[in-house]
């Protein structure tokens, strides 16, 4: 019985581990999708609460600060932000911001009631004001480094709305200039080789807030791949890796990838010493398998990463595609850094919307995603 009750030690040792790791990833996305980080913005100091939370948490897994005897990397940047007022009623009926109606991030504030006239079967706007109305099929939030001239307010077209001929508007908005920013990052010595560098990295701010209460929570966009650098982290803090590994947490990239281009440009690191980087982003599904961007830039690499997959039969597909300006790896693939940028396919579809929330993502692959990206940063290093 003693080998037998050695095997199931071992068994449920190992169970208990990958448990514990989704508990963990569960755990951070729970609090950075929360109230208190408010969308990870630029309203309720939201992003500096994120932040905090992330640099917690590499000080508790006793990692090296990687900017000198900080982890935090100051840079600025203005913001259109709406912290105060946002009421909207169309025809005398109230709508609820986020779910009937968002405004356009560069809006400007407005005040008042306003006759509306119809300029076509999805476009209203006033004659007195610069306000526009349009239908939306789906209602996308984002980020404006300026207000226009114009408050446009995109209501979701959900066929309640016939005719518009009266718009009441109580909207607040306010620049917020040099908008203080963070990149968050930390460092562990390789065994065998600290002159070259494994990175991993993924943004962790979002869109923030509309008005006192309503926030989009960003849980597949980006809490899921802060929780999957997390995760590596703490993977290799406890089985030291061979190359020196960097983990480095992004803002700014909701706003333009501006994060990330002020590390570049800042030269914190020596980017000709970077192995590969592998940045994450919307790493909460899985169901229709993984696409790597640069895949088809990389194919050596592309192709370990397909046999590590095969061998250890994980994600249901990989697909690739060429370069895009789409997440934080751009400016390092710009500067000549081999790199790619995974996220997950399939399954939820909320994006830049108040449904991206932490109780409806399912984390399909969230494992393999892990056990897939160790396995092939492991081989990278043979």
């Amino acid at each position: 019985m003693r080998p037998l009750c050695s095997a199931l030690i071992v068994l449920f040792s190992f169970f208990s581990a990958a448990a514990q790791d989704s508990l963990y990833a569960r755990k951070v996305i729970k609090y950075l999708t929360s109230k208190a980080c408010f969308g990870r913005g630029y309203v309720n100091n939201g992003l500096a609460k994120a932040g905090n939370y992330i640099g917690a948490e590499l000080k508790q897994q006793n990692i090296n600060p990687l900017f000198g005897s900080s982890y935090f990397q100051n840079f600025s940047f203005n913001v259109n932000t709406f912290p105060g007022s946002m009421e909207v009623k169309v025809n005398g009926h109230k709508l609820a911001p986020g779910y009937d109606f968002i405004v356009s991030p560069d809006s400007k504030g407005l005040h008042g009631s306003f006759d509306v006239i119809k300029k076509d079967s999805v476009t209203f706007a006033s004659a007195t004001v610069p306000l526009i109305i349009k239908l939306k099929r789906k209602l996308t939030f984002s980020v404006a480094d300026a207000p226009s001239n114009t408050c446009t307010l995109l209501l979701l077209d959900n066929g309640r709305y016939g005719e518009i001929s009266k718009v009441e508007a109580d909207i607040d908005n306010k620049l917020e200039t040099a908008y203080p920013n963070r990149n968050i990052g930390g460092v562990i010595a390789g065994t065998k080789n600290n002159d070259s560098m494994i990175v991993f990295s993924a943004h962790y701010d979002h869109l923030g807030g509309m008005g006192k209460k309503t926030f989009f929570p960003g849980a597949n966009d980006n809490a899921s791949g802060v929780s999957m650098v997390l995760n590596l982290m703490k993977y290799y803090k406890a089985h030291p890796p061979a190359y020196k590994t960097v983990f480095l947490f992004f803002a700014g990239e909701e706003a333009g990838l501006l994060g990330s281009k002020y590390f570049i440009e800042s030269w914190a690191i020596d980017l000709a010493k970077i192995k590969f980087l592998i940045n994450l982003d919307l790493l909460g599904t899985g169901d229709d398998g993984i696409m790597v961007v640069n895949g088809a830039v990389h194919q050596k690499e592309f192709d370990l990463l397909n046999t590590v997959n095969k061998e250890s039969k994980l994600v249901k597909e990989i697909k690739k595609r060429g370069k895009a300006s789409n997440s934080d790896h751009y400016w390092f693939s710009e500067a000549g850094v081999p790199c790619f940028f995974i996220y997950t396919m399939g399954g939820i579809t909320a994006y830049h919307d108040i449904y991206d929330i932490e109780k409806t993502l399912p984390l399909t692959d969230y494992k393999d995603v892990f056990r897939l990206i160790t396995g092939f940063v492991n081989r990278l290093g043979n």
